[in-house]
């Protein structure tokens, strides 16, 4: 089909998507939560959970992990007021799935990445720490603002702030970098240092935190306040579980997103030296990505179907993970934060346990509430990502973003290499097959999927 012909048909199939997504909001959903309070507003009593549900946090718990070891009884009700209530929330039908028993996470939920419903949940609007989840609002945020071949020469005041046992990529000062070097170091080591230096590029340590919070705010996890951008932990800091959900889904809409949070490991640039007769050599060190649900681990193995997104592990904030992962045509997202268990990987093992929950639960289960859509998108129709930067498309690849591509295109190619001496998934989150488009309302238009079963055997 010629390009301008195909530019009109995507311009009326979306005109049109979008005009019954708005006429769908004053019609009756029979499966949509109950309408949703005001954020501020206290939650409903308590509904007791199933007997199968799982344990609740025990009040015993070491503090140093979360001010209180008990949720507070008034929490937000954003997407639906069940979400708002203390203990597990699951509305199982007939031949439904009980819920994994040995789930200790402090805070959960299941959700269909695509069509937002909430399949379960356990103190979905907890506020806790979130470590370096927070990362994912980071990358949403900052993202677009710079073309992934741009490249930059780190300064010691670059690197100011880390605090101490940050997680580092290894970044040397006088030394360049592109920013796709950055964000592979943000991604697969969780590197503080890269996230120091990108926000020095944005202006700021203290101007990227206020347009996180800004972003947070547009996407409507308002349970969310950064006070440093790359999760290390900071008096007042904190998200949830609904909200790192909620941040995951926006960051997956763009590509050069998906790419880095499946990439199992690339080729670091390491430091410049020079040998005896005066040559300069610079060599490329491996980095591993730090989620095992995506390299697996000695005692864990690597989740089918998965493709991201973030870890994260401090000394408030215990152990935290968001992962998305796709089976049988069905995404979906899951978060977990805090697992009263201290057995090493207890994190992926509790995910993994929702992951084959929900997927044997879709069909089964009535929604316990939404993923919501961005403020934004209600108004604009827009995805929800973070702001594009001046010239940018659909993601940060329209100017050159993760890989230099600089084609704009939506299409991932499936197993590619990301970047030089990059591997593993390659473009991330192919999974969905394309673009995640948000419509007014909150309705998503899905593109066809690409094939999964295609990258899991390459990556094997």
């Amino acid at each position: 089909m010629p390009a301008p012909l195909m530019q009109t048909v995507r311009r009326s199939l979306l005109v049109t998507s979008a005009t019954l997504a708005s006429l769908a909001l004053t019609a009756p959903m029979s499966l949509a939560a109950p309408p949703s309070p005001s954020p501020s507003a206290p939650a409903s009593p308590p509904v007791p959970a199933s007997p199968s549900a799982g344990a609740s946090p025990s009040a015993g718990a070491s503090p140093s992990k979360s001010p209180t070891a008990t949720p507070p009884a008034g929490m937000s009700t954003v997407g639906g007021v069940r979400l708002g209530q203390a203990g597990t929330q699951a509305d199982l039908a007939g031949g439904a799935p009980v819920l994994p028993k040995d789930v200790t996470a402090r805070s959960w939920i299941v959700a269909d990445a695509e069509s937002g419903e909430v399949l379960a949940a356990h103190n979905a609007h907890w506020r806790l720490a979130p470590a370096s989840t927070l990362k994912m609002l980071f990358a949403d945020t900052v993202l677009p603002r710079f073309p992934g071949t741009a490249r930059h020469k780190v300064t010691p005041k670059d690197l100011e702030g880390l605090g101490p046992g940050s997680s580092l990529v290894g970044i040397k000062e006088n030394e360049t970098y592109s920013v796709h070097d950055l964000w592979l170091g943000v991604f697969l080591k969780s590197g503080n240092d890269a996230v120091r230096v990108l926000s020095s590029m944005n202006g700021g340590v203290g101007r990227t935190v206020a347009e996180m919070n800004e972003h947070a705010e547009d996407l409507q996890a308002l349970d969310t306040h950064v006070v440093s951008p790359d999760g290390y932990d900071a008096s007042g800091q904190v998200s949830s579980a609904y909200d790192l959900t909620l941040i995951a889904r926006s960051g997956l809409q763009k590509k050069d997103f998906r790419e880095y949070c499946s990439t199992v490991r690339a080729a670091f640039p390491g430091e410049t030296k020079k040998d005896k007769k005066g040559k300069t050599t610079r060599r490329t060190f491996e980095i591993q990505n730090t989620n095992r649900l995506l390299r697996g681990d000695y005692d864990i193995s690597q989740y089918p179907g998965i493709a991201g997104v973030k870890n994260g592990n401090t000394t408030n904030a215990g152990a935290t993970f968001t992962g998305v992962a796709e089976r049988g045509g069905r995404v979906l997202l899951v978060t977990v934060m805090n697992p009263e268990k201290s057995a090493h990987n207890e994190v992926y093992k509790e995910t993994a346990a929702l992951f084959d929950w929900g997927f044997q639960a879709a069909g089964k289960v009535r929604p316990v509430g939404e993923l919501v859509p961005p403020k934004g998108a209600v108004q604009s129709g827009a995805q929800p990502g973070g702001k594009p930067s001046k010239g940018a498309g659909e993601d940060s690849a329209a100017t050159g973003g993760a890989g230099g591509t600089g084609n704009g295109s939506a299409k991932p190619v499936a197993g590619a290499v990301t970047g030089k001496g990059a591997g593993g998934v390659g473009i991330a989150m192919a999974i969905t097959g394309g673009v995640l488009v948000l419509l007014a309302g909150a309705a998503y238009l899905v593109n066809r999927r690409w094939p999964l079963p295609d990258l899991v055997r390459r990556r094997r």
